[in-house]
């Protein structure tokens, strides 16, 4: 995979959006009502819904901290988002690694970029049959400054995008050249084909008809 590392060439992503009016400070996104959001917390589940920013990645770390003070009860993780910045991605990452109690992922429709490191940092994955998955580069956040800081960000990137490549080696059992090759050429799974290729563990099938 080719690593676009020449500084004079960087070209930072927009910083991404704020959240939508009533997005839900732990992280379930736009739409979801508080009483909702609490009694899925009271089920143990924390929702990863919409492209995942640095504030959403806080949300959801405190979330999942609370619920790791809780108990050693597994915790769900459902995720539902198409891609998101590394560097929110690796902060979920750095607390699902110290946690205790194990984390349960489920894919509910679908799950991109930076997210496939955070479902291959949970203990188990799972996927509905109709989830869908994207093997892409994982996005930067929008960098600005001096030509040196343009440059480090740069730098900075492309090591959090080499955590992420051996994460999912380790994950999937896939060799490096062939997650490499796949995340450059952004490459679609259906439920099924995430199976076979390592990204989850189960797919979760409908009641027969």
């Amino acid at each position: 995979m080719e690593l676009r590392h020449d500084p004079l060439r960087w070209q930072p992503y927009p910083p991404s959006p704020e959240p939508w009016p009533g997005a839900t400070p732990g992280g379930a996104g736009p739409g979801i009502p508080g009483w909702l959001e609490e009694r899925l917390f009271d089920q143990r589940i924390v929702m990863i819904r919409g492209p995942l920013t640095s504030a959403a990645a806080s949300g959801i770390a405190a979330a999942l901290l609370t619920l790791e003070a809780a108990g050693p009860e597994p915790v769900h993780l459902h995720v539902a988002s198409g891609g998101g910045e590394l560097n929110a991605a690796h902060a979920v990452i750095d607390v699902i690694d110290a946690m205790h109690a194990p984390v349960h992922a489920v894919v509910t429709s679908e799950a991109g970029g930076a997210i496939l490191a955070v479902l291959a940092a949970a203990e188990r994955r799972s996927a509905y049959r109709h989830a869908r998955f994207k093997l892409a580069e994982p996005r930067a956040a929008g960098v600005t400054g001096t030509a040196d800081e343009v440059a480090a960000a740069a730098g900075q990137h492309l090591r959090e995008l080499e955590e992420v490549i051996l994460r999912l080696v380790d994950a999937t059992g896939q060799t490096r050249s062939r997650v490499e090759d796949d995340l450059s050429a952004g490459r679609s799974l259906t439920a099924d084909e995430a199976k076979d290729y390592g990204l989850i563990d189960e797919v979760i099938a409908g009641k027969a008809r």
